[in-house]
């Protein structure tokens, strides 16, 4: 069966596929815990084979074309359950990548060029602005976009180890847990009924882990400025240019990329056409599946064409990233069918109730896994025989717990987010000395635990 044909198996309301009939072994769930391990220690132990795409096709395809085969082999026997709920993840797939295509593709058609005074304060404002910027062109794009000129401003001065290490905690990871556009963990949540407006109900928990971030930062940098040489701290006030953004007319394309998201939600675009003028006949704007998608495709293609090639080049834009993603979370989300009902079946069973619980799990999980796969799991398991509509109502607590954890633990070592190693590359390529992968958990460990803690005692 082809993948289109999959997609229309079910008709138009694969969101609210019913899979609860699929009898599934525990076995099953084996692929998708093995294709998460592999992808955290093979590239760990066989850097330069991982490296190729097509060596991590075979390993994705490895695990997700038993269990495909499987489910597709269940169908007849569970009247077509197994493989709407294959054809429901491939279409979540689908909406996943178009959505990180568009953004990957936009934010890199953006520049910030110039190098002003690395004060303690500019470099803090730099992070603090990345933090906002994540929940709009999420965590990749505001990495990419920042991190270039952060480390071009702090050029000049010599005690900087720390300044890349302290981006990646609130850029890469902290910053996005405001909106699905945040994350990809969130974005998940919203494909499966979260509203687009919900994660903003997180500002509490975003401001203290942000805030007490930036805080140490301050504090760490103004003592590293102060041990400054004066020659270099002179060099950096006379070679100053100002900060430029190029590329605007991307801008109009992030927020078509918005617009299709948040129209995704009927709520939401009911409220958005209440403030339009009244024709005679106004359409309801609610996009459903595949619109909103061939909207982003249009942003991403229009973006492409209409940004001078200078522009990525100046940012070094290269499409490796997005086929890594795409080729991998392939096979998660299909090892994750599997995954996912069974835990809808014994989740009970596990005694987690506790929303401190999940906070820490999905936390402790997305540190060394991906996130997204992290963040479905514990969701699911908190929803019970329930879906993500009935969390987000009946136990609000339990889906911020994961939706933290999931976000802001993936900041603890370099594996735990994509934009991590992204940014420890960008910074050795400028002559930045990064930590090594345990330096670098010395110094989450020792910043982001304590801070974890007192979220959980806040919050969870």
């Amino acid at each position: 069966m082809t993948l289109a044909g999959l997609l229309a198996f079910s008709g138009p309301a694969l969101a609210s596929t019913d899979t609860a009939a699929v009898p599934l072994s525990a076995l099953s769930v084996l692929p998708f815990a093995l294709l998460l391990v592999c992808i955290a220690v093979v590239p760990l132990v066989a850097a330069h084979w991982w490296h190729s795409h097509v060596n991590k096709a075979l390993v994705a395809m490895l695990f997700a074309v038993p269990v495909a085969a499987y489910l597709l082999y269940l169908g007849e026997e569970t009247q077509g359950a197994s493989i709407r709920a294959l054809a429901h993840e491939l279409q979540q797939y689908i909406s996943f990548i178009v959505l990180l295509a568009a953004l990957y593709t936009i934010s890199g058609g953006i520049v910030v060029t110039g190098d002003i005074r690395a004060t303690p304060m500019v470099n803090t404002l730099f992070l603090a602005a990345g933090a906002v910027l994540a929940n709009l062109i999420g965590t990749t794009g505001a990495s990419m976009l920042l991190i270039r000129p952060l480390l071009q401003t702090n050029s000049e001065r010599r005690n900087t180890r720390h300044t890349p290490v302290f981006f990646i905690f609130v850029v890469s990871n902290l910053g996005g847990v405001l909106t699905p556009l945040g994350d990809p963990p969130l974005f998940l949540g919203f494909l499966n009924g979260v509203d687009f407006d919900w994660t903003l109900r997180l500002w509490p928990q975003w401001l203290t882990a942000n805030g007490l971030v930036l805080a140490v930062f301050f504090v760490w940098d103004s003592l590293a400025f102060h041990r400054e040489k004066e020659r270099d701290l002179l060099l950096d006030r006379v070679l100053m240019t100002p900060l430029r953004l190029r590329g605007k007319i991307n801008l109009l394309f992030l927020v078509g990329v918005l617009l299709a998201v948040v129209l995704q939600s009927p709520r939401l675009a009911h409220a958005l056409r209440s403030y339009l003028p009244e024709w005679h006949y106004c359409p309801d704007l609610t996009l459903t599946w595949p619109w909103a998608e061939l909207i982003m495709v249009v942003m991403a293609i229009l973006s492409w064409f209409l940004t001078p090639r200078s522009l990525r080049e100046a940012n070094a834009f290269t499409w490796s990233a997005i086929i890594e993603v795409a080729v991998l979370f392939l096979g998660i989300f299909v090892t994750m069918v599997p995954a996912l009902e069974v835990l809808k079946q014994n989740g009970h069973s596990m005694h987690l109730t506790e929303p401190w619980q999940y906070f820490w799990l999905t936390g402790a999980l997305s540190s060394f896994l991906d996130n997204a796969p992290t963040y479905m799991t514990f969701a699911t398991l908190a929803a019970g025989q329930g879906d993500f509509r009935q969390l987000m109502h009946d136990a609000p607590l339990l889906l911020a717990a994961v939706s933290c954890g999931a976000v802001f633990m993936g900041a603890n070592t370099y594996i735990g987010n994509g934009p991590n190693f992204m940014v420890k590359a960008i910074a050795e390529e400028r002559g930045y000395s990064m930590p090594s992968f345990f330096g670098y958990m010395l110094y989450s460990g020792a910043i982001l635990l304590p801070i974890f803690f007192i979220i959980t005692i806040v919050f969870f």
